[in-house]
């Protein structure tokens, strides 16, 4: 055997830099160049970081969307499962969500309804106006309207009527009439003239289901002759 022999390296010997080291996983390893795939072990790592952070929900978030406990103010503003839902899917706690619910009651709802209460009277002018023949024509009957109604009807009578578009029709029919019911020094035989009669009109359908501006108009007229309220 020569010396030298015993220098030379054992093939068959993996020397230390192709050994895997034990702490690391086979898939982490690349064996052609022998070290740790680095590529491989980021993905991994992010992907337990977003695992993780799925698993983790901060506190007072419900499990789920159903399990959200909100009252309301308002039964326009009851709970919405879609609501909630996508509330839930933002990760709002309970108390979150609920200050939602409270903030459209507190600031979104008196701005809806202002907002139907100027498109119910901008409609309402516009059907009047289209009724009388044009905007023109009724700037000249409006102010007669208001001036014979104050003049001849009872307050109350008078606000029943002008607060509908049906309601100012009436008037407008009762001015051209002269409808003697209505007026304020009423005859001894109208209709209404006694608290019995007055009793028997309350039970009229026309005053409390088709709530008729005219038939309600004779009603409160007849309570206020009645009782001296004039």
């Amino acid at each position: 055997m020569h010396y030298e022999d015993s220098l030379a390296p054992d093939l068959e010997q993996p020397t230390p830099a192709a050994t895997r080291p034990a702490n690391v996983p086979a898939k982490f390893w690349d064996a052609a160049k022998r070290q740790i795939r680095t590529d491989a072990l980021l993905r991994a790592y992010l992907d337990l970081e977003r695992r993780s952070s799925a698993l983790i929900k901060p506190p007072g978030i419900p499990d789920r969307a159903e399990l959200y406990q909100i009252t309301h103010k308002h039964p326009d503003l009851a709970s919405s499962p879609d609501v909630n839902h996508r509330l839930h899917k933002a990760g709002f706690t309970q108390q979150q969500a609920q200050l939602v619910y409270d903030l459209a009651h507190d600031c979104l709802l008196p701005l809806l309804a202002d907002m139907t209460g100027k498109n119910g009277e901008a409609a309402d002018l516009s059907h009047l106006q289209q009724h009388f023949g044009g905007e023109t024509r009724w700037r000249q009957i409006a102010p007669q309207l208001a001036a014979w109604g104050k003049k001849n009807l009872p307050v109350e009578a008078y606000d029943v009527l002008v607060a509908s578009p049906e309601g100012v029709k009436t008037l407008h029919r009762l001015m051209g009439s002269g409808e003697p019911s209505l007026g304020r020094v009423p005859t001894a035989k109208d209709e209404g003239s006694s608290e019995e009669q007055l009793k028997k009109m309350l039970q009229d359908p026309r005053y409390w289901k088709t709530r008729d501006p005219a038939f309600i108009a004779k009603v409160t007229s007849g309570f206020r002759r009645l009782y001296g309220e004039e």
